[in-house]
């Protein structure tokens, strides 16, 4: 079975990068994607925008046309962005539009709220969010507004899971991804997704692990496996994505 690799980020320095927080990452090119994840069968995934790109998308156009037609594009984008923007991106392979409340960003979050169903309007994108799910209660009602979403890392925190399994009972995805992210049980967060939406679970590698505690390991796929049946793992390795991001 191949997998889909629905949370990556390409860190090119030929294109421009901004210091987040103090923080600017090491590269990590198409090239180093490639190499690191060679053996692991992926064969389509999302390149997903860092805040250290900020609303620059000529390092993703740049990277979805080298990694060929499986992989899609998830920015970041200033809410006056033009709808004719947005169609060129859409053309370009761009599928979603990522909000960090996590690092910044929250005191803006009506303005992106009114992008994300603008967005979907225009080109039927998604929105995706970096968020701890601890502020979720604070968050839901604006974010549940939203047509098609989904959250990052799990939510990162047990103390926020049970509103996020609220959110994903009203249809919400969550990547599995960056499980050295937060302080969650992983195994048992999995199995509570799934349960609550079998649709839900999106893995990602999270590569390259920028600021991680834990990076990605290639045993995290087989944890995917042996904690979920074969026809959930299948969903969350492959299946959702494909359906999420609008591929055949």
């Amino acid at each position: 079975m191949t997998v889909f690799d629905a949370h990556l980020h390409i860190i090119d320095p030929r294109f421009p990068l901004v210091e987040n927080q103090g923080y600017r990452p090491e590269p990590f090119t198409v090239d180093d994607y490639r190499a690191r994840t060679e053996g692991l069968h992926i064969a389509r995934g999302a390149v997903v925008s860092g805040s250290f790109q900020g609303t620059d998308q000529s390092y993703l156009i740049d990277a979805l046309a080298r990694l060929g037609s499986g992989f899609v594009g998830v920015t970041q984008l200033s809410p006056e962005v033009s709808d004719e923007r947005i169609a060129e991106l859409d053309t370009a392979g761009v599928r979603a539009v990522r909000f960090n409340l996590y690092r910044g960003g929250r005191q803006d979050l009506d303005e992106l709220i009114e992008l994300g169903h603008r967005v979907s309007t225009v080109a039927g994108w998604h929105v995706e969010c970096y968020l701890d799910a601890r502020d979720l209660p604070e968050l839901a009602d604006r974010l549940s507004r939203l047509p098609r979403i989904s959250i990052d890392h799990l939510g990162l925190f047990t103390e926020g899971l049970p509103a996020l399994l609220k959110l994903v009972g009203n249809g919400a995805r969550v990547k599995a991804t960056g499980f050295g992210r937060g302080d969650l049980d992983v195994p048992t967060t999995l199995r509570a997704i799934s349960e609550a939406n079998p649709d839900a679970l999106l893995f990602g590698t999270d590569l390259p692990s920028t600021r991680a505690p834990r990076p990605f390991a290639d045993t995290d796929i087989e944890l995917i496996r042996e904690t979920l049946d074969e026809g959930l793992a299948r969903k969350a390795l492959q299946d959702n994505a494909i359906a999420f991001y609008r591929l055949r």
